[in-house]
């Protein structure tokens, strides 16, 4: 598992690097999303977590949900078209699980992407993952999860 200035990243997941996003494939055109722990250890300690309801279509850079901190508010972004296909209720009740659970009971959102294929290839391998983070971390001068 590659493991970038103490954040653990799963290889078994694919990666958005640039919206600090994980996809576990389903196995059925569908992913299950949520934040990495750059994510969560940029934000801090969750305090509300807003996902769009089941059935909503999301369009390439808009939001799947709405993600509060105690020292940020913003969106979860989604690199590709898909719908919406299950809310984390229990993400919903309890944000913290986003923090002490990233990549197990802290997902946010299930999805169908439009194009599967297509959604699957702009994603990162885990095993693939570590440089493009690693460079990305630099230049959000975010000093690891271990700060």
């Amino acid at each position: 598992m590659p493991v970038v200035r103490g954040c653990e990243l799963p290889d078994d997941l694919l990666y958005d690097v640039e919206n600090n996003l994980w996809y576990r494939d389903n196995g059925d055109e569908t992913f299950t999303v949520g934040m990495t722990a750059i994510a969560t250890g940029m934000a801090g300690q969750l305090v509300a977590f807003t996902a769009k309801r089941a059935g909503k279509e999301i369009k390439a850079g808009k939001s799947c949900a709405t993600i509060e901190s105690g020292k940020w508010v913003g969106p979860a972004k989604l690199g590709f078209d898909a719908e919406i296909t299950e809310v984390n209720d229990n993400l919903t009740g309890e944000p913290k699980l986003a923090n002490s659970d990233t990549y197990g009971a802290g997902w946010m959102v299930k999805v169908k992407p439009a194009d599967y294929s297509g959604a699957k290839g702009m994603l990162t391998p885990g095993g693939s993952v570590a440089g493009p983070y690693e460079a990305k971390m630099a230049a959000d001068e975010f000093a690891g999860c271990a700060a």
